[in-house]
């Protein structure tokens, strides 16, 4: 029930940006290969390539974070926030290392990974 809200894998790009760059720059029939992984039909050709990762750590940087990633990040500061609460009010230390377990898995699941 939990992996249908959040998903252990993060989605680093949203489809629509893709798309998006594909209509611009003349490539056809995107499609997802594997996670975070997209092809299409370059220009004038018969075979689909990966779409450039180059291109696809431009559109990162010009659109941000995804909904998902947005998501992640959230549910990361609000934990450590209540960790904090909950380790002065209960003068116990094991809210804030579950925070940052937490937290490390966050950060882990928002790196992208170069293929």
């Amino acid at each position: 029930m939990v992996s249908k809200i959040l998903p252990l894998n993060v989605k680093h790009y949203c489809d629509t940006w893709i798309e998006e760059w594909c209509q611009d720059n003349g490539w056809t029939d995107l499609f997802m290969e594997r996670y975070n992984n997209y092809w299409a039909f370059p220009p004038g050709a018969v075979m689909p390539e990966p779409i450039p990762t180059q291109v696809l750590r431009l559109i990162k940087l010009e659109k941000g974070f995804t909904a998902e990633e947005k998501i992640w990040s959230a549910l990361a500061l609000v934990g450590t926030i209540g960790a904090i609460a909950s380790s002065f009010f209960l003068k116990c230390p094991m809210p804030l290392v579950f925070a940052f377990a937490f937290s490390a898995v966050t950060m882990a699941q928002l790196e992208i990974e170069d293929a």
